[in-house]
Parts: C-alpha cells; structure tokens; sequence
C-alpha cells in the first residue's frame, strides 16, 4: 500500500527541463513499486513509497538504501547499464533538483537508456530468439552463478517449503471465478509431495554451495540485447530470501517463462547449454518442482490483479494467463517415466542435430537432458564448448575417460527422472554396449540409434561447421570409417536427407510425438 505521498517528486521527474536540454519529452513506465523516467539518453527509476510484506520502501532512508543496493547488485551483470543513485534535492527557495545542493528528499537510481525492442521478451515476441542467442545467455548465467557469493544459511528445504507455503496461502485469496479451487488444491498436494521427495538433496546442494546470491527474478523481461550480448539487469534487492537460492531455482524462472511462452525447444537448448557448461546434472531432480514454484507465484499474482484491475479487457488476459500459470504448475510436477536413449554415428551424421530436436519431445517438461561426448570433453578441460582442443585431448586413454564421464551422468540423470540422450560416436561394440547396460541397470528403456550419411557427405559437413562445439575434421572422418565397428543391433537411421526427414524418422522409431512448441 502506499504510505508517503511523492506527487510533488513524480512532477518534477515527468517535466523535460528537470533533465536539462536536449530531452524534448519524458516517457513513464509504472510498475507497483516503481516509476521509471525515460529522458533522452538516460532513465531515472523513482522507487514509489509502499509497503508490502514483501518489500518496505516506505521512507526516503529506505528507499535510498534500496536504490544503493540496487545499483551495487546489478553492477555485477550490467555495469554499463548502472550509472549510480542520485538525489532529488530541495533547494533553499522550495523548489526540486535533480543531483545538485540541497536537501535530499528522495532517491533515483540513474541508467543507461537502451532500446524496449532489444528486450528479450519483446525479441521472442518477434520470433528473434535462436539457438545461438539462447547458448549465450546459457553461457552468461553459467559464469554469473560461477562468480556468485555462496549463501550457506540460505535455501534448503526449509526455504523452498516456506515459498510453497507461502503460495498456498496466496491462492487462498484467489477469486475463484478465476482460478479453479480443485486444480489450486492439487497443485498444493502435488508440491508438497515434490518437496518431500528432494528435500535431502535440497539441503545437500546447499552444503555444497549451489545456494548463491543470485539474481532472484531472471525473465526476458530482465535480460536485454545490448551489442548482441545478453545482459541481465533488474535483479532483486529488497528482501535477500528472494535472491539468495539455488543457482537452479534462478535459472528455473527462465525455463518456466520459456515453456510459457510455446517456446519449449528454447528452454531445452537453454537448460542443455547451462548443464553442458557447469555438469549441475546432480540438481535436475528438483528442477520440476522448481519451475512449478515459478509457474504458481505468477499464476497467483496474476490473479491477484485481474480481481483488483479497473479494465476490464486488461483483467480478462490478466485472468487467462493466471489460469495458464496454474495448468503449467500442475504440468511440471506430472510424474514421468525415464528412458535412454543413444545416438551413434560417425563425425558429421547429424547426432547433435537430431539430439538437440528430439530433447523437447520428451516429458518432464522442457525435455531430456543430451550427453554429449563433445560437451563434457570441453567441460572436464575447463574451456568453453566451442574451445578447440589440442590432439592429446583426443588419445585413447582421454576418450576413455570421457566416456566414462558421460556414462556416470547418464546414471545421475536417470536416477533424476529425466529422460537422457546420449550422443557420441560409439564406434566400438563395448562403447554400445556399455551404454545399453546402464539402462539395464537402472530398469529404464533403451533405444539406440545409428544414424548413416554417405561418407563425402560426412566430410562436407564436417569441413563446413562453423562455431561448433565438435572439433572433428574431414581426417577425423576418415580414420573413423577405418574403424570395425561390428555387428550393429542398433535401429539404422539414414541422415544423407533433410534434418527434418531424420527426426521424423527417429520419433516413430523411440515413439516419441513433437512437442508443441
């Protein structure tokens, strides 16, 4: 509720001359906790004096300490973004400046204007978000929750079961002429079983130092395109409950916000690219609760708003997507049951390709976790997936290893719920049959796959990759097909046609229906 009047500070801000010349008009954004002031080159983000159980911006002192902490917080991603917090001040003849002598009588944090349509969300909107962009962001926020500080009294599952509390509280006060109260009560019994069931691992990760300070509210709407480079902003600051997380309940707002928006191949190559980079494959077994946790608190604040809107066309979509919001919830937490399968083929048949397509057709949402021996060869050497390696990296003993490595995560995903995709070459019949056999052991179903290209094909490919995370060449190829490979009981999938041709091949064989997306 708002407990200070600023109509006079909300006055000044929206008049042009506050910001000197050059700045023809001031555009205003509102939010219920802030007003932004866009002049010219600059934005000037006014916090409004509320109070909520959530956030107390109530007094100029409080709302100069937040401005502060907002601008050190989000320094650690946008920098250039952030130019610092600067004072409304009251001159000795009553009138209001902006940054000079006077008596401080509220607070703005001073940004760098950047362009609304170079938003992510806003780039979805337009059909401009790609694989490649996705990779990057995946990147960003690898290295982003790397560099974050460890909070080890936060998170747990005492934390994630005061957020579950907390929402079940919420939807107590839902109209139910918006939400179905049957659909809320699943939900809340749904959880509450998802927590227990991870609840160990929760207060393990948090041991081990997955609990970090983190950005605590990552959605397109906070990352922006800035030179063709994701920059996150926006990160919270009032309450540090909210931010102070595991690193895969942050990304999870991301993934859920995705999968909102049909964009589920998206948050697949998203959560792949994050796992490939940091081999958090460990976590996946809370994930689905995670992103139901993320789906329920924006079904509920939608809600919240619909019910109190003065439009009634705005409080009608408001309606709907809190409604969606609660359906995704729900979808989250279905149970699942995982399988194994393998992709194997020489260098340039198209494994990744089909791997990194078929990943979103599997359930729990957003889909199954591809093992790529190429992936965990960069990862174990410490360089980035697209990192050229030297040719000892590539001996006989290192592939060994790195089978050995993706082996061990297939069992860890497995055992996670998750549905694993295994792409490597697995030329040699001990390598296929080793693969088979884990999902033996863990009385999961297995496919394998060996997908088949002419061999000039092969090499084309190969020779015309371009930032790929594979470093095979056209004589990586060919001493490959010198290779005995052995009698194969794998299904034989051709790939010399269109991309399109094998995946549609590969879903009839494993049974698997396109995601609709």
């Amino acid at each position: 509720m708002i407990v200070g009047d600023q109509s006079e500070v909300i006055a000044f801000l929206s008049q042009p001359e506050t910001y000197g010349p050059g700045v023809p008009f001031v555009e205003r954004r509102e939010t219920h906790a802030s007003i932004l002031f866009l002049a010219g080159a600059r934005v000037f983000k006014l916090k409004r004096a509320v109070r909520f159980p959530y956030l107390d911006y109530g007094s100029p002192a409080a709302r100069q300490r937040f401005c502060e902490a907002e601008v050190a917080i989000n320094r650690r991603t946008a920098g250039d973004l952030y130019r610092g917090v600067v004072a409304v001040v009251r001159h000795p003849d009553g009138s209001l400046g902006l940054g000079d002598d006077g008596r401080p009588v509220d607070w703005v944090v001073e940004m760098q204007r950047f362009a609304e349509d170079a938003l992510l969300d806003h780039v979805a909107a337009g059909g401009g978000l790609d694989r490649r962009n996705i990779e990057t962001l995946a990147d960003a926020i690898a290295r982003f929750h790397r560099e974050a500080e460890r909070r080890p009294t936060a998170g747990g599952a005492a934390a994630m079961e005061k957020i579950l509390d907390g929402n079940v509280h919420s939807f107590v006060e839902v109209d139910p002429a918006i939400l179905d109260p049957t659909a809320i009560a699943r939900l809340a019994t749904a959880s509450r079983q998802a927590l227990a069931g991870v609840a160990p691992l929760l207060d393990r990760r948090r041991a081990d130092g997955f609990v970090r300070h983190c950005h605590g509210d990552l959605h397109l709407r906070n990352i922006v395109l800035i030179e063709g480079r994701p920059v996150l902003f926006d990160a919270i600051e009032f309450d540090p409950t909210f931010a102070d997380i595991d690193v895969l309940y942050d990304l999870a707002f991301l993934v859920m916000d995705l999968e909102f928006r049909d964009l589920r191949r998206l948050a697949s190559i998203l959560l792949n690219r994050y796992l490939d980079v940091t081999g958090d494959s460990e976590g996946l077994a809370a994930l689905p609760l995670f992103c139901s946790l993320r789906a329920a608190i924006r079904s509920h604040i939608d809600a919240a708003a619909a019910a109190t809107h003065s439009d009634a066309e705005a409080a009608a979509v408001l309606a709907t997507g809190a409604a969606r919001y609660l359906a995704l919830a729900l979808e989250f937490l279905e149970p699942s049951v995982p399988r194994l399968i393998a992709l194997g083929g020489l260098s340039g048949s198209g494994k990744s390709r089909l791997a990194r397509e078929l990943a979103p057709c599997f359930a729990p949402r957003p889909g199954a976790r591809v093992i790529r021996t190429d992936a965990t060869r960069k990862r174990l050497a410490g360089v980035a997936p697209e990192t050229r390696l030297a040719p000892a990296d590539y001996s006989a003993e290192a592939s060994r290893r790195i089978y050995d490595a993706v082996y061990d995560e297939a069992r860890e995903t497995l055992a996670a719920g998750r549905t694993v995709i295994a792409d490597a070459v697995f030329a040699r019949p001990e390598e296929r049959a080793a693969i088979a056999s884990i999902a033996t052991a863990a009385g999961v179903p297995f496919d394998g796959l060996w997908l088949e290209a002419d061999p000039a094909l092969l090499e084309r490919r190969v020779r015309e990759r371009r930032g790929d995370t594979s470093d095979a060449t056209p004589e990586v190829v060919r001493t490959q097909l010198a290779i005995e490979l052995g009698a194969i009981d794998w299904h034989r999938v051709p790939s010399s046609g269109a991309a399109e041709d094998t995946l549609g091949t590969a879903r009839r064989l494993v049974g698997a229906e396109p995601h609709q997306s």
